[in-house]
This record gives C-alpha cells, sequence and structure tokens, in this order.
C-alpha cells in the first residue's frame, strides 16, 4: 500500500471541521492527548508499518520545515 497524500474525502472541509470540533472546549492537554489518541487510531487502521513511516516522515517534514529555526 502506497501512502496517500490527495483527499480522499468527498468534503475535506467537513473533515476539518470535525476534527477542530473535537477539540473545542478541552484544554491545551487533553487536546494534546486526543490528537496522540486519534494517531494511534488511524495508525492501527493503516495497518502498514511502511505507510505509517512515510507519514510519520512527511508530516515531521512539514513541520521542520515551517518552522526552520526550531530544528
Amino acid at each position: 500500500m502506497a501512502l496517500s497524500t490527495t483527499s480522499n474525502f468527498a468534503d475535506p472541509d467537513a473533515a476539518y471541521r470535525l476534527i477542530v470540533e473535537a477539540h473545542r472546549g478541552i484544554s491545551d492537554e487533553q487536546s494534546a492527548a486526543l490528537d496522540a489518541a486519534l494517531v494511534l487510531v488511524l495508525a492501527n487502521h493503516i495497518g502498514d508499518l511502511g505507510v505509517l513511516g512515510e507519514a510519520l516522515a512527511l508530516a515531521k517534514r512539514r513541520i521542520v520545515d515551517s518552522n526552520p529555526t526550531q530544528s
């Protein structure tokens, strides 16, 4: 299985809103815990270490590239 980097959602904005709404009304600590739990649930759903590794590398690269002073 290859990592898909194009949207697979019929309504990407609705998917984004779901994620934002899940964080509404919770603390920063709870928000970080929610993100971590979501990552683990979705990683399990993917079930492919190669794809997971590729996704993690891409996500980390995007974070580092968007904030080059903190690497």
